[in-house]
């Protein structure tokens, strides 16, 4: 087992906080700032190197074989094309080195963020760690870079420069999420204006934005999810499958921040995956910015393609100018695009994109640049989706019932945060004892199937 580098350096007490400064040698520029990490001592990290696992499906066969053959059959007629020829052959390279779990090696090509992967694959590489062997999180994350390295992403005198060998995906689950998302857009059109209580509107939209990670491209094919409206009868059977709910207690603290002095909240939301998921994203942004509950809110975006599914911005403005264009058909789509372009347009939605969120650090070595830009523009800080899960536990074995998310993430994070999370990994903390038995009881795949969710909530510096 591979243990994470900091239990190597650190051995604290149960819920002693400690801070250690350290030499921040990545995110472009090397810089000195003060790190807060969980309260807790730190556990092992997750690899996939045992059987059974979820973890070991995802390297030694799901990545493989249901996600690069799709992005293979996806693009036939790209690779068929004398311009894709090499990208064909890497692609097929890289399914070969998934296959008989190879070492591996350094992120090679162009791009401005080889630096940074090279620091963070220094201790993968000299230790010539395999597929399996390595850290999970950093394996799946270099597998995804490493498909971008293929088709040559990063290099303007490419042919393939700028080509993102997921669009297809992404556009199909987008055109599939239309039925779903006019009926929730529908159901937030009829919440009574300028209502005094606004917890029944936010509790709507908070646990919307939850389950709409349920339509993952990369565990469900869009394919798979049609033209129906499937997220009403998701949203209505959910309410039991929360193994942690923070709900109340979280808009409680955002309604009484927007009665305070500063009129509103200011928030950002790490963004997940792209299709109908991200419309949820949207609609919970439009829902904080039209009651007033927001001032604004900041969409972090990935820099690049990932995970097949992940959104940029270039996905979030496709989103809006999609559904702008759908007209009387849909007409509650069409009216959200409209008012998400003039949020867009005043400034109250900023979409702002980073390597960062591309990139295997857990969430406690955050660039400086990065964290101070939370600790000074943001209230509350919603992170979606299992990967920016994963990483704000550093994908480390923590308890599931007994480490808290407030002194594993609560006590790090730059401001107050909110995991929105159906669980797709297995990788855990702070729930309730009694859900998590019930859960085991009900569905043998209940760490990975999507059908279980948490709401944590965590307060800065606690």
């Amino acid at each position: 087992m591979v243990s994470h580098p900091l239990t190597q350096l650190f051995s604290v007490s149960r819920f002693s906080l400690f801070v250690v400064v350290i030499v921040l040698q990545s995110h472009s520029a090397a810089s000195f700032a003060m790190k807060v990490h969980p309260k807790l001592p730190m556990p092992e990290a997750l690899t996939s190197s045992t059987p059974g696992t979820w973890a070991h499906d995802t390297m030694s066969r799901r990545v493989e074989k249901d996600i690069l053959q799709r992005l293979e059959e996806e693009n036939e007629a790209e690779f068929n094309t004398p311009e894709f020829s090499s990208s064909k052959m890497k692609l097929s390279d890289l399914r070969e080195e998934l296959r008989t779990s190879s070492i591996i090696r350094h992120v090679e090509g162009s791009g401005e963020d080889l630096e940074d992967w090279r620091r963070a694959m220094a201790d993968v590489v000299s230790k010539q760690e395999t597929y399996l062997t390595a850290p999970w999180l950093t394996a799946e994350f270099y597998v995804y870079r490493r498909v971008l390295e293929c088709f040559d992403y990063f290099n303007p005198a490419s042919s393939t420069f700028r080509f993102d060998p997921f669009v297809k995906q992404k556009r199909s689950g987008l055109q599939t999420s239309v039925a779903s998302s006019e009926a929730l857009l529908k159901k937030f059109s009829k919440l009574p204006s300028q209502s005094t209580d606004q917890a029944p509107g936010l509790r709507l939209a908070i646990l919307s934005a939850l389950w709409g990670n349920k339509m993952d491209l990369s565990i469900w094919p869009a394919d798979d999810v049609g033209d129906v409206d499937v997220f009403s009868k998701i949203l209505e059977g959910a309410s039991g499958n929360l193994l942690w709910d923070d709900t109340e207690r979280l808009i409680g603290d955002m309604l009484e921040r927007g009665r305070g002095e500063k009129c509103a909240n200011r928030v950002h939301i790490v963004v997940d995956n792209a299709g109908f998921e991200l419309v949820t994203d949207l609609a919970l942004a439009d829902f904080l910015v039209s009651s007033g509950v927001a001032s604004s809110v900041t969409f972090q975006l990935k820099k690049h393609p990932t995970f097949v599914s992940d959104a940029m911005e270039s996905d979030l403005l496709e989103t809006v100018e999609y559904f702008g264009n759908l007209g009387s058909g849909n007409p509650y789509c069409a009216s959200a695009a409209s008012r998400w372009k003039e949020y867009l347009k005043n400034g109250q939605w900023i979409c702002s994109e980073d390597f960062y969120w591309v990139q295997p650090h857990p969430m406690w070595d955050m660039p400086s640049s990065l964290s101070s830009k939370f600790s000074q523009t943001c209230d509350v800080c919603f992170v979606k989706g299992d990967a920016n899960y994963r990483r704000l536990l550093g994908d480390l074995k923590w308890d599931y019932v007994k480490d808290s998310f407030q002194n594993v993430v609560g006590s790090y994070f730059p401001c107050d945060v909110v995991a929105l999370r159906t669980l797709k990994a297995e990788v855990g903390c702070g729930m309730v004892e009694g859900s998590v038995e019930a859960a085991k009881a009900k569905d043998p795949s209940w760490q990975v199937d999507g059908k279980w969710g948490v709401v944590h909530y965590g307060k800065k510096g606690l």
